[in-house]
């Protein structure tokens, strides 16, 4: 089980970052539509199905012994249980965004898997205090859900559909609190153990290494664990060869590989985080230089080869930009064509969304991006005057740039 994804942040369990390069539209889909509680999508994965389907065959199986008198509704009664759980682990979820959106963190979407849920948060805590809090009530939410179906049996027969439902669903939110409160990455507990060192190191990028390794570490106990944990707890007389054993065995391994791949996305991603402030759009931005409509694509190239220049920004007769002229666009003209080609004819009209202020810089600067997908934008002063263009070819490197480069701890 999986949970929180920051940037795309996501979780193992209840729920690690979906990612998108830079200038490219977020991520509408992601499974069916479920709502959107708090204004954040709700999606079903397509896996999610599979494990419903696991789960009512295993449940079924323990309503048989239990419950003997239900025949084949016991299948019902497990499909219940399944639906009932995935309630538990949307609401686990929901804890994480009603926090987010309490501390201004924007919430992508939450999505029910395979292994339970994932809220992808679209940005990082600010603080180590928020970090903490932001993962603790997942746990805390199941914790208090675990409390209620517990009392909850205290109002129903024992021996009856609802007790057993009850008690299924206290027990699975208790291991789903008690699991995603293991201190490693991705899990939530992790996010604590890197909140409480970032706090006493006084750097992020420390709290994340140390909580990454200590996730890999938890892969490699379950991945070993989890097995010897089932023979010694019911079929030892059977051996590791029997069907309970082999079963245990492919889901610690699936379980590990989460854990495992969830940790290292979470130190690229931090790596990347720490990088992030070099991507600036001052320091990205090609050199411009005005040229009117009418002018001969072949006379606006000399005049920026003159001024050291990369781009041309299409102005109107006050000099106000009105349109880019795509890089594309130009190398698809042939050079004994540009004299008789007007650049107004190779540009794109500027948007409001096409317009970068010179200071941003990092997730602010790729949020704006994202937000308004194009392939140069018009990059300009606070006091509106003309700075330059920004290729999105050139974000998208200075990102990839940002990704290979080693980090520090």
């Amino acid at each position: 089980m999986a949970d929180t994804d920051n940037s795309g942040r996501r979780e193992p369990g209840s729920g690690g970052p979906a990612k998108n390069g830079p200038g490219r539209p977020r991520e509408s889909g992601g499974g069916i539509l479920m709502g959107r509680p708090f204004g954040v999508p709700v999606y079903v994965a397509p896996s999610w199905f599979v494990i419903a389907a696991l789960i009512t065959w295993v449940f079924g199986g323990q309503l048989e012994r239990v419950l003997p008198e239900l025949g084949a509704a016991r299948y019902l009664v497990s499909l219940f249980f399944a639906v009932a759980f995935y309630a538990s682990v949307l609401v686990h979820e929901l804890a994480h965004t009603v926090a987010a959106l309490r501390f201004k963190l924007p919430v992508r979407r939450i999505q029910l898997q395979f292994f339970g849920g994932v809220s992808e948060i679209e940005r990082e805590s600010e603080t180590p205090g928020r970090e903490f809090v932001l993962a603790f009530v997942g746990p805390l939410l199941s914790l208090v859900l675990s409390g209620v179906f517990y009392l909850g049996l205290f109002a129903v027969e024992p021996g009856t559909v609802p007790a057993v439902l009850l008690a299924g669903l206290m027990i699975s939110n208790l291991i789903v609190a008690v699991f995603n409160l293991l201190p490693g990455l991705p899990l939530d507990g992790g996010r604590m153990l890197r909140a409480v060192i970032w706090k006493l190191s006084g750097k992020a990028m420390t709290g994340t290494v140390a909580a990454a390794w200590t996730g890999r570490a938890l892969a490699v106990a379950v991945l070993v664990g989890m097995p010897l944990l089932g023979y010694a707890g019911g079929y030892a007389d059977e051996g590791f060869g029997s069907q309970e054993s082999l079963i245990d065995a492919l889901l610690a391994a699936i379980l590990a590989a989460i854990i495992w791949t969830g940790a290292g996305n979470s130190l690229r991603m931090a790596r990347l985080r720490e990088r992030l402030p070099e991507l600036s759009a001052r320091a990205l931005t090609r050199r411009a230089v005005p040229v009117t409509s009418d002018t001969p694509l072949s006379e606006g190239l000399r005049r920026a080869n003159e001024a050291g220049a990369r781009a041309l920004v299409v102005v109107d007769g006050q000099g106000d930009p009105i349109a880019i002229v795509r890089e594309a666009a130009i190398v698809g003209v042939p050079e004994h064509r540009r004299p008789w080609v007007a650049v107004s004819t190779l540009a794109q009209e500027i948007t409001d969304g096409m317009r970068v202020w010179t200071e941003l810089a990092g997730e602010e600067l790729l949020e704006h991006l994202r937000a308004t997908p194009a392939t140069e934008y018009l990059v300009v002063e606070e006091t509106g005057e003309i700075y330059g263009v920004l290729s999105a070819a050139d974000v998208e490197r200075a990102f990839v740039a940002a990704m290979a480069k080693p980090a520090s701890s």
